[in-house]
């Protein structure tokens, strides 16, 4: 992933699953969340920034916009 991106990406353990489960709230209602899992949080998050690269590159090939990134505003200044 040569671009620098800046997504969201929740990872939350699942005691039905058994795994840690990743979502990207920014491609809510483009793809199925969670998107991935792991069986460690290390493997989670890497899993999460394969499925983020594999998307954009999807998105890059057929010429669709990607979503806004969520971006975080401090209030304090």
């Amino acid at each position: 992933m040569s671009e620098r991106l800046q997504y969201s990406m929740i990872v939350q353990w699942s005691d039905e699953d058994q795994a840690y489960l990743v979502t990207l709230p920014e491609w809510e209602g483009r793809v199925f969340n969670p998107i991935t899992h792991g069986e460690s949080y290390e493997d989670a998050i890497r899993h999460g920034h394969e499925a983020l690269a594999a998307l954009v590159a999807s998105a890059h090939q057929r010429a669709e916009p990607l979503p806004e990134p969520r971006v975080f505003a401090s209030s304090a200044r």
